[in-house]
């Protein structure tokens, strides 16, 4: 299966840039499931995909953000959207260590934008924390660092903006990135990657300044990146100029193709397990899952 072109890539990044109970009962026309957390409401699908994220202690729960709230796949087989919401969350990140910590940025189901948001019970409630700068914001691409749960990233109206106490005051530190995707380095918080329709570049400031990951890369878009968490070398991105999937093991100069195709679709999310290093997750333009086990170097459709 060839590669989808250059075009569709860049598209597919454009789109980004702007774009345990087990009683059931009946309320609204929905099933609820009683839970611990919360209300999880059955769903039959994953439609509009905007984020996707392993619980920072469960890896048996992948958050999946979507323009219809806040999706959870538990176990690898039952979906559910985690409580009444249904805001569209463009933006969407977790907080390092408490899984009951969930940040989001995006529009609300009835018009407008959300500003910033966080959550204290695992996304079934929300609450705003701050509008950002010329907000309130709608961050297309967003990360909390896993090294400073108080660092946080958010890209907006053509600017980079940053916080560093946890979403309460908001500064521009850099007005010319085009990101489509942003990821905090896992143990190194001054470290920060943006895809972007020419490569991967990567911050070393805390994103003031920016530089080209790879020549590699910056022959094409590309549309998602993912750092290992227990091994800053290993990467995860799906390149135009690799013509699918890559994994770097240096840091990101060099890459090497990976053979899974994906079923000719684009991938615009990538995530690793903390808890299983080794486990990977990736979610395509048409709301494919899939997962590996093997650091990204094979995969299997779970979805």
């Amino acid at each position: 299966m060839n590669m989808p072109n250059k075009k569709y890539i860049i598209a597919g990044v454009t789109i980004l840039l702007i774009g345990a109970g087990i009683f059931l009962f009946t309320k609204q026309d929905e099933k609820i499931v009683a839970s611990p957390s919360g209300n999880l409401y059955p769903e039959q699908i994953i439609s509009h995909g905007h984020g996707l994220v392993v619980d920072a202690k469960d890896s048996n729960k992948v958050y999946v953000a979507t323009h219809y709230g806040l999706f959870a796949l538990l176990n690898e087989k039952d979906l559910y959207r985690i409580g009444k919401n249904k805001d569209d969350y463009m933006g969407f990140s977790p907080h390092p260590t408490d899984p009951n910590i969930l940040f989001t940025s995006g529009h609300s189901s009835s018009g407008g934008n959300l500003g910033f948001q966080k959550s204290e019970d695992g996304g079934v409630t929300w609450k705003k924390v701050s509008n950002g700068v010329n907000g309130p914001v709608d961050f297309h691409a967003m990360a909390v660092s896993p090294a400073n749960s108080d660092l946080i990233y958010g890209w907006y109206q053509g600017n980079l903006q940053r916080s560093t106490d946890q979403g309460k005051t908001w500064e521009i530190v850099n007005r010319n990135l085009q990101a489509g995707y942003i990821a905090a380095d896992p143990q190194d918080e001054r470290v920060v990657y943006a895809t972007t329709p020419e490569g991967i570049v990567v911050s070393k400031d805390k994103g003031v300044t920016w530089t080209s990951l790879s020549s590699e890369l910056a022959r094409g878009a590309v549309s998602a990146v993912a750092i290992q968490p227990n091994n800053t070398k290993v990467l995860l991105a799906f390149a135009q100029s690799l013509e699918g999937l890559g994994r770097s093991i240096d840091g990101g100069k060099t890459w090497g193709k990976i053979g899974e195709r994906f079923g000719g679709e684009i991938l615009y999310h990538l995530t690793f397990d903390k808890n299983k290093p080794e486990t990977a997750y990736s979610l395509t333009d048409k709301n494919s899952l899939y997962k590996s086990i093997d650091g990204g170097a094979t995969w299997s459709k779970i979805r």
